[in-house]
């Protein structure tokens, strides 16, 4: 039986993980769910008692590091550490990153704002993939992953800023693909619709604002979301979930995925590839 299940269930027995922004959102489903499937994982975030906390709750195979991703020193301190401890890294998830509040005009854009979105989402995500390569290139092999935005495939869902970062992970994604492939490293990138989290709402619509704290454990708030992107979806019946992510990261981490790279994997419901406009004035 213990057999079957490892066959049945653990679909990354014996590798090591990394998860940013794992303390809370997609990072902490996705935490849960390598663990699942028997990896060794390390959480990292800023975010230190939730991230310590979700650390305790799961046992030794998992541990919490501070990491502020656009602090080179915290990530190649993370990085040293996760190969102190466990000896090896298989899988990094680079997924923290940050939104802001204002869909306002590009005339009204503030450079601060901008420039604190890029500093987290894009650059942080260039160093952790390139202090992921620095210890997966000698072993000739590897996965690196990031958290983009279905904003990257359709247009006027999310700020300048917001999409400009995540705009630029795509390329990141198949620029590296490029070169680390020739190590053995395969690079991909996940671009999730709008999801409910632990912690916020990464928003991808004109009609929903960022939750944050307390705000997301309001029922009535939580009811609205839930409501507005059922309407907006194009897949009726479902709303994306955080777990939603967590499994295209287990599936792209996983063996399963070992020929997939330079890849965008859209978690839309196939909101970015249709027009639904002719077809509902037919229809009226």
């Amino acid at each position: 039986m213990d057999l079957l299940r490892q066959l049945l269930f653990c679909r990354l027995e014996g590798k090591v993980a990394i998860v940013t922004g794992g303390a809370s959102g997609i990072g902490a489903s996705t935490v849960h769910l390598f663990l699942e499937h028997g990896a060794k994982v390390v959480i990292a975030d800023v975010q230190d008692e939730l991230g310590q906390a979700l650390s305790d709750k799961l046992g030794d195979t998992v541990c919490y590091t501070h990491c502020d991703v656009s602090n080179e020193e915290q990530v190649i301190d993370l990085v040293d550490s996760t190969v102190a401890k466990f000896g090896q890294l298989d899988i990094m998830y680079s997924n923290a990153g940050i939104v802001n509040n204002d869909f306002g005009s590009i005339l009204h854009a503030q450079k601060e704002q901008i420039e604190r979105i890029l500093s987290v989402n894009l650059i942080g995500g260039f160093l952790v993939a390139k202090h992921a390569a620095r210890v997966m290139v000698p072993n000739k092999k590897g996965c690196i992953m990031f958290t983009a935005s279905a904003c990257t495939k359709i247009a006027g869902i999310a700020k300048y800023s917001y999409a400009a970062s995540k705009y630029g992970i795509v390329g990141l994604t198949k620029n590296l693909a490029t070169e680390l492939g020739l190590h053995g490293i395969r690079v991909n990138c996940i671009s999730p619709f709008g999801v409910l989290t632990g912690s916020d709402i990464h928003d991808e619509t004109k009609k929903v604002g960022v939750l944050t704290g307390s705000a997301i454990h309001d029922e009535t708030k939580k009811a609205m979301f839930d409501r507005i992107m059922g309407e907006v979806g194009n897949l009726k019946g479902k709303l994306l979930k955080a777990e939603d992510v967590a499994k295209a990261a287990l599936y792209l981490g996983s063996d399963e995925g070992s020929y997939v790279s330079g890849m965008n994997l859209v978690v839309d419901g196939g909101y970015s590839v249709v027009n639904p406009s002719l077809f509902k004035a037919i229809m009226m």
